[in-house]
């Protein structure tokens, strides 16, 4: 029983991370590569964000709420009708604070309690073409191309390990003698019931 059990849980799991990497992406270009460090080159895009207090674990949860309640249906379309946005991935959380020092890998920790975390829209929208948030606290927005520096990791991205990610990050572009120009954010790609292996989660900053 227990065992029918544990392989059925470990099925969908896998099941729910392959459907994770099947959605959509935001397009990017490797420049150079080096173990599990990038340098990507991104397209522009457009996201839904929203502000959160909180710890990181806290603030996720609430953050991923807020947003996936606008693209689940709270939002006002052209014809002045809801409309469904397709799930994205990665799920970004960045702190919000304009004082952090680049140099301090706590910094993913704790930015005033205040975090932004976005969805990246499908690629088929613009922002005239995206579904009116009915909630004030989500807000649109087009980014332009931008080049940032990943660090790869799985397992769970808990305030301890992304810190220690960052620090990695920051010391592998410090030897590259590349200086970041914008604050560390923490990407999720997998459903929260991913088991901790398969995650695919990244610490990214702008350089």
């Amino acid at each position: 029983m227990w065992l029918r059990l544990m392989l059925t849980c470990c099925f969908f799991t896998i099941f729910g991370a392959q459907v994770a990497m099947a959605i959509e992406e935001p397009k990017y270009t490797v420049t150079e590569k080096s173990n599990d460090f990038e340098l990507r080159t991104y397209d522009p895009m457009i996201v839904a964000e929203t502000l959160v207090e909180g710890n990181l674990d806290k603030a996720s949860n609430s953050g991923f709420k807020i947003i996936a309640d606008y693209i689940f249906g709270n939002n006002t379309s052209r014809n002045g009708a809801s409309e469904k946005i397709s799930m994205t991935a990665p799920v970004t959380m960045e702190p919000k604070s304009e004082k952090i020092s680049m140099t301090v890998p706590v910094s993913m920790q704790e930015a005033a309690g205040k975090w932004r975390m976005h969805f990246v829209m499908p690629s088929q929208y613009t922002l005239e073409t995206l579904p009116v948030p009915n909630n004030k606290a989500v807000v649109l927005r087009e980014l332009p191309a931008k080049k940032f520096a990943v660090v790869r990791f799985s397992g769970l991205a808990g305030e301890a390990k992304t810190a220690k990610k960052t620090e990695e990050l920051l010391a592998w572009l410090a030897t590259k003698k590349i200086k970041p120009v914008g604050t560390p954010e923490l990407a999720r790609y997998n459903p929260p019931w991913t088991l901790p292996f398969l995650r695919r989660n990244e610490v990214m900053v702008e350089y």
